[in-house]
């Protein structure tokens, strides 16, 4: 069974973001995965990478814990709306802070090439969207889905990454919402 760790990066606990893990955390437990849900948006840290990789900034006590956790999972949820084509600031900031060099890769000494630390890791991306799903791909060609997959989780090594996307949020009825959530149930009993 993958240990599962869901990562809500919606400042809102109670948003339509965190109602979706909470249905793959419900779908996970039901089929007796280990899971643990964490709201980012109720843990205090600061988002902001001060000085870059130039100086090491220390790690608040819920970020180190976090590192920990994402150490031991096997399988990584993140679920987050998407803003102005990408995650919300703090989501960016949290993987500022805690996807640093040596813990999710690592640069080899005279080299262009990484090492990446969290290879065997599999993660889903739950994605809530006002746009359009097929205008996001078409025409704004998923800059968002781009940089989780490709520039971030993909860089450290983790695969398969699946995005799950749901839209129009600001216009879905009740029952889409609950067709949306059933979903999120089904992936996390399958663990994946």
């Amino acid at each position: 069974m993958p240990r599962i760790l869901i990562i809500v990066g919606h400042p809102d606990s109670h948003s339509l973001c965190s109602t979706l893990a909470r249905a793959y955390q419900a779908g996970a437990v039901q089929a007796g995965h280990p899971c643990e849900l964490i709201q980012l948006g109720e843990l205090s840290f600061d988002p902001v990478l001060h000085h870059g990789y130039k100086e090491i900034q220390p790690l608040e006590p819920c970020l180190q814990t976090l590192q920990d956790k994402i150490q031991q999972a096997d399988h990584l949820v993140f679920a987050y709306p998407l803003w102005w084509g990408a995650m919300p600031a703090l989501l960016k900031g949290f993987f500022d802070r805690v996807f640093l060099p040596g813990f999710a890769f690592r640069y080899r000494d005279h080299s262009v090439l990484w090492d990446k630390l969290l290879s065997g890791k599999s993660a889903r991306v739950l994605v809530t969207m006002d746009t359009p799903k097929w205008y996001y791909r078409f025409i704004y060609r998923q800059p968002g889905h781009q940089q989780i997959r490709r520039t971030i989780l993909g860089f450290c090594g983790v695969r398969p990454v699946r995005i799950s996307s749901f839209a129009i949020v600001k216009t879905s009825t009740n029952k889409k919402r609950r067709q949306w959530s059933d979903y999120c149930r089904k992936l996390g009993k399958e663990g994946r």
